[in-house]
């Protein structure tokens, strides 16, 4: 078996799969694992490459039960309470994700009066799908087995909650008498971006209920103690326990069909070129990536609907460091504020002792969406024109925001897309997966089980979405299938 990709869910496919006593070697471009959930140095400290947040790790949750299945302890981990602090920058009171419900309610109510029966449907919505996730069924169906565990997993909820597959965020407010409440819709819009790639007018409802719920019990929000790093290291540590194989710094250039499977080509630094042979092959990269890896094996139709796939985001990502003592007082780990053209810096501060500055520092991640072609493309001067303008942007406006005096800051340097491709290996540096549109979620989107046999996909572009708990399930989902297809049951019990 073959795993193409050393992010976290290609490490928790290969994980499972050499659990399962499969022969797995997961090949990795990169110096490290992690991929988008990796993390980087300078001097004394470590900052997060993309990821800064983890969901996933209460009971239950897609971490606490792959972790739990494979043996490992959860890493150490603080709940984020507030979850996040959203500055809609309208001159009112930030609205507070408080992890007790009954205290976000109080905060919902205050800041949004007139509509406690939105987030009741979207509370109603989110149980719903918590139940059926946990029954693991394959929500995109692609044959017998695949239909049968989806059937499986059915009850009358989501049935009934299945009704509203076709409608938006944006819908559900509007039906529940509360859609001119403009100050809601754009804290909706601004939360629902960061998770789905869309505002709430595009954000398929049934995603989006589940993610305004995600800071609250007895789900939440964790700040990992260390860095991110944790995850990646602590899978590869099961994987290579049970036999499995990490080659790194093995870019993987064609992905080809023969015979009795696949042929897998990797170029290795010094331009060396490894060849695999392989029953089957799980790919968790980005499913554009099949375009220039394989474009004589992908049957037309399959063909065109990767061309035809939206473009997600780029990011500009300001990596920094400040003395903890010109933060403000009390000054949350996670924050949003509302910035340009509907767009917003989604801001992310180490707390004191957690492994990411030395004491009395803190390191800070503030990030914006971005566009990703023109910054691929434009030429060197340009670019670093244009890269030296957007740091001072970010940062003047962090420093008004948070009330820095200029000459605080120790360190600071900016990412772009074009970074980010070279970090990642992803396409145009592009972020997250695909956009979470009602005409691709859930039944409506890329399946795992492709049309080609023994060609298996995870990540964020597959259900259910970006996060590393959201990766962690579709990594689980393609395992399932591929195992079953060798008649074995892979069950992760709760």
């Amino acid at each position: 078996m073959i795993v193409i990709g050393g992010g976290i869910a290609g490490l928790t496919a290969a994980a499972l799969l050499a659990h399962e006593g499969v022969p797995v070697t997961l090949l990795e471009a990169h110096r490290q694992p992690g991929g988008c959930a990796g993390t980087f140095r300078r001097g004394p400290w470590t900052f997060d490459v993309g990821a800064t947040q983890v969901a996933g790790l209460e009971p239950g949750g897609s971490h606490a039960r792959l972790f739990k299945h494979l043996a490992l302890p959860l890493p150490e981990a603080e709940i984020l309470d507030p979850g996040c602090v959203v500055d809609l920058a309208d001159g009112s009171p930030a609205v507070k994700l408080w992890h007790d419900p009954e205290l976000w309610q109080k905060e919902r109510q205050q800041q949004f009066p007139g509509s406690e029966s939105f987030w009741t449907l979207c509370a109603a919505i989110h149980q719903s799908n918590w139940a059926f996730a946990g029954r693991d069924p394959v929500v995109t169906p692609r044959s017998a087995w695949d239909l049968r565990e989806l059937i499986r997993a059915l009850r009358p909820s989501t049935v009934f909650s299945g009704l509203l597959s076709g409608m938006t965020i944006a819908d559900l407010q509007r039906l529940c008498g509360c859609g001119t409440d403009q100050r809601l819709r754009r804290f909706l819009d601004l939360q629902l971006k960061l998770y789905s790639q869309e505002p709430s007018d595009r954000t398929a409802a049934l995603y989006g209920a589940t993610v305004l719920q995600m800071a609250q019990a007895p789900l939440g929000l964790w700040h990992l103690h260390g860095s991110m790093q944790i995850l990646s290291d602590q899978l590869v540590a099961a994987m290579e326990r049970d036999g499995g194989v990490l080659m790194l710094q093995k870019r993987v250039t064609r992905i080809e069909r023969h015979a009795t499977g696949w042929i897998v080509e990797a170029q290795g630094v010094k331009g060396s070129t490894s060849s695999f042979e392989a029953e089957d092959v799980i790919c968790s990269l980005p499913p554009q990536c099949l375009l220039d890896l394989m474009p004589r094996d992908l049957p037309d139709g399959y063909l065109n609907r990767l061309r035809d796939l939206p473009e997600p985001s780029g990011a500009l990502v300001l990596y920094g460091v400040l003395p903890r003592d010109v933060l403000p007082e009390g000054c949350p780990g996670h924050l949003q504020r509302s910035w340009r053209h509907n767009s917003s810096l989604f801001l992310s501060i180490s707390s004191d002792g957690d492994g990411r500055a030395p004491l009395g520092q803190a390191t800070l991640i503030a990030s914006v969406f971005t566009p990703t072609g023109d910054w691929c493309r434009l030429p060197e001067t340009e670019y670093q024109q244009r890269k030296r303008a957007e740091l001072h942007a970010i940062q003047q406006e962090l420093n008004t925001w948070l009330d820095l005096p200029p000459s605080a800051w120790i360190h600071t340097e900016l990412a772009t897309p074009r970074g980010f491709a070279g970090w990642t290996g992803r396409p145009r540096g592009m972020v997250g997966g695909l956009g979470q549109h009602p005409s691709r979620f859930g039944p409506f989107g890329l399946a795992g089980r492709t049309p080609l046999e023994g060609l298996w996909l995870c990540g964020d572009s597959l259900h259910p979405g970006e996060g590393t708990a959201g990766v962690s399930l579709s990594a689980l989902n393609a395992t399932r299938q591929l195992l079953a297809e060798r008649g074995q049951e892979l069950r992760v019990e709760s």
